[in-house]
């Protein structure tokens, strides 16, 4: 057995285990091996029957009885069923899919039983639990059975199943793995002194206990180095990617510090002291020979794009080393535009693109140089010819907006994914800008950052609340830059969390709010109307059927709808009409969340605000914060448990996004926070986010090797984990 093995090779597996194991990811023996328990039963957990909760995940002991096989009437799926009593109760168990268990054991016989407590037609009843045979006796004194002496291991490992596995299932396959003693011959790729130094036990160890732990100190000692390792692989791959990233060459940006200054002095609002810092930063960043690379982070309306804006027109001051001198007898315009340095802007939606493109001309206005806008609709150029006050740019074909990128005249190309086709060839790319970058692909960002020879200085930006300990780990590669002030003037927005009993007093402040001129956005989870088939139950507001509702209880405004589901132009559409006020109540989907700036839209109701991340509803309530305005965030749960409630109090009580983050990852589970599929880190790795000491332990331990030895060239197994953790993991 080897641990590149396939599974099929060594275990006899059905079709449906097949495709399960399909689903989960595991291939082969290593993957069996990194397939890790999400919990153990614990002698601490065994409760008694009676006091069993549809819900619950438990452990009971008692004598089994009532054993049998069947078919289920209608689908013919084969089953095991039995009853279990421990003189506080009985309960029913059934294993689907699985009536062998049923003949496992015998009539009366005394087990431990692990698993969910569902309810059914009859009352509860244990489904598809783990099943440990006991040889003590007694069974009526809970609590007595399981002392020092009982020789039993720390806990039984649970796995996540899927229909075709069970945890059963692949507890016995890993069993037999580990008696192959193949897990000996597997080669150790962190440094021993590494190890030592954290405590660490060695990977042999780790897996041992990680699925057989005979202590709980053995399974957190497992837990810990396989938290470790996943944060200083992400780390090592992170450094090494940013150590070839400054390898390439860049332009260098020269910067006039008086013109710089002037062009800053134009902006309709005073920038605040953490823009001119990070500003300050990044320019000097750009001065040197190799490449920047850095992140800006900065809640709703901190004012990135005006950073953008200004390294902007910084770079394209500016004329790539041994170009011939400027032609005064071009003009402004041409001295600014023909053989300049030029920007590339990324942004995630038309909408967004858009939005950056119409604020750049107004940023631009009075230079006379040249922005271009290219999405999958359509290209467009300011200036033109034939502007009006309306628009002040001009629609263009695709082709002639490419050969001016081509041709260096047009030094500002801002766009959506269309900016990384081959067709689009820059003269001299000198600076990408991503917005809201974790919403592309890893590579999608590379195939902006490497089109030309050479290689541009790299600004990426997020609005998104992110811990620090989890930007330090997915953002390794980049500097961090943060803005976390706001624009003087804005007041704290009111963030109120509304039970049903109070909605019609909400309802009437909002009147009197837009009787003042006010707009007002409602957030909906979903877009289509209940689903039938879940009558009865408590189901999701839907945009539709809320935006009727609304307009019976808003008779005199006009109320339209946006969601993921209508055309760009449509969206662009609704959009306009609510920006120019046609709209006054604009019902919608999270689509807003990013992209959507109506600085008299100062209300904002979020329905089911529960059924949202953290992050998500600050970003939502980020569109109401645009002006100077007094704003509202009107949060309407249909789930009031504590649970709910005391996450969203949290929106209320934290100052920043930062600060919210931390609450975030402080309140959820490690694997709930923003969707941890997003960023491709698993359970086990967030545990470790959750803990600064040890991602900066791990930093520190992957920035050392890095700079000793960046090709890992005396690291040849660790070099090989890096490779496959570059293919593992995701950054979207």
């Amino acid at each position: 057995m080897q641990l590149t093995d396939p599974l099929s090779s060594h275990f006899r597996l059905q079709e449906d285990q097949k495709k399960a194991l399909a689903r989960l990811n595991l291939k082969t023996i290593r993957d069996l091996l990194y397939y890790f328990p999400v919990r153990y039963t614990n002698v601490s957990e065994i409760k008694l029957i009676r006091d069993l909760v549809a819900g619950d995940s438990a452990t009971i002991y008692g004598r089994i009885s009532k054993l049998k096989t069947r078919k289920a009437f209608k689908t013919k799926m084969p089953m095991g069923e039995a009853e279990i009593d421990d003189s506080s109760g009985t309960i029913s168990v059934i294993w689907f899919n699985q009536a062998y268990m049923a003949k496992m054991v015998h009539e009366g016989d005394n087990v431990e039983l692990s698993g969910k407590v569902s309810e059914g037609k009859h009352g509860l009843f244990l489904s598809n639990p783990e099943l440990k045979e006991k040889n003590v006796l007694p069974i009526d004194t809970h609590g007595s059975l399981f002392g020092k002496d009982s020789g039993e291991v720390f806990g039984f490992p649970i796995y996540r199943e899927t229909r075709g596995i069970t945890s059963r299932f692949i507890y016995h396959a890993i069993q037999k793995i580990i008696k192959t003693g193949i897990i000996k011959t597997a080669p150790e790729y962190i440094p021993l002194e590494i190890l030592k130094k954290y405590n660490l036990p060695t990977l042999g160890t780790a897996l041992v206990w990680m699925h057989s732990p005979m202590t709980e100190n053995d399974a957190t000692a497992a837990r810990k180095r396989f938290s470790f390792e996943e944060v200083f692989f992400i780390q090592l791959a992170r450094k090494i990617e940013r150590e070839n990233y400054l390898e390439n060459k860049s332009f260098p940006v020269a910067v006039d510090t008086n013109d710089i200054d002037d062009f800053i002095g134009r902006f309709p609002f005073k920038h605040t002291e953490a823009q001119t810092k990070a500003i300050n930063t990044m320019l000097t960043d750009m001065q040197k020979p190799h490449p920047m690379a850095r992140l800006l982070e900065g809640d709703v309306g901190s004012g990135k794009t005006a950073v953008a804006a200004t390294l902007s027109y910084a770079v394209i001051k500016n004329r790539p080393p041994k170009s011939p001198p400027l032609n005064p007898l071009l003009g402004k315009e041409g001295r600014q535009s023909y053989g300049n340095l030029q920007v590339a802007y990324m942004a995630p939606t038309e909408i967004l693109a858009t939005q950056h493109f119409e604020n750049f001309i107004q940023y631009f206005k009075h230079t006379g140089i040249s922005v271009g806008l290219i999405t999958g609709s359509g290209c467009r150029k300011f200036p033109t010819k034939v502007a009006s006050a309306k628009e002040p740019w001009t629609t263009i074909s695709r082709a002639q907006l490419l050969k001016w990128v081509a041709n260096g005249e047009i030094p500002i190309l801002i766009g959506t994914h269309a900016l990384i086709q081959k067709s689009v060839v820059f003269k001299h790319l000198a600076l990408a800008i991503i917005d809201e970058q974790h919403r592309f692909g890893t590579m999608q960002r590379k195939k902006l950052v490497t089109k030309e020879g050479f290689a541009p200085h790299l600004l990426s930006m997020t609005a998104t609340p992110i811990p620090r300990t989890l930007a330090l780990t997915i953002y390794g590669d980049l500097d961090l830059s943060i803005l976390d002030q706001m624009p003087a003037g804005r007041k704290p927005i009111i963030t109120e969390i509304v039970l049903p009993a109070h909605r019609e007093k909400t309802y009437d402040f909002i009147r009197t709010e837009m009787a003042q001129g006010r707009q007002l956005y409602v957030i909906c989870p979903r877009i289509d109307e209940p689903d039938p088939e879940k009558e009865g139950a408590v189901q999701a507001r839907s945009v539709t059927a809320e935006a009727a509702h609304l307009r019976k209880i808003f008779p005199q405004y006009s109320v339209g709808i946006l969601h993921s589901k209508m055309t760009p132009a449509k969206k662009d559409e609704v959009m306009e009409a609510f920006s120019n006020h046609s709209i006054d109540i604009l019902c919608a989907t999270s689509v807003v969340e990013v992209g959507v700036n109506v600085p008299n839209a100062t209300l904002i109701i979020i329905e089911g605000a529960e059924r949202f991340g953290l992050a998500q509803l600050h970003q939502l309530r980020g569109r109401v914060i645009r002006s100077n305005h007094q704003a509202y965030c009107y949060l309407f749960p249909q789930s009031t448990g504590d649970t709910a409630l005391k996450r969203l109090k949290a929106l209320g009580q934290a100052k920043n996004g930062f600060e919210l983050s931390e609450l975030d990852l402080a309140l959820r589970g490690a694997g709930e926070l923003g969707g941890t599929k997003q960023w491709g880190i698993t359970d086990l790795g967030m545990e470790a986010i959750k803990n600064i000491k040890m991602v900066e332990a791990a930093r520190t331990e992957a920035t050392a090797i890095v700079q000793k030895d960046p090709s890992l060239t005396d690291y040849p197994e660790m070099k090989t984990l890096v490779d496959l953790k570059k293919l593992d993991t995701h950054f979207e």
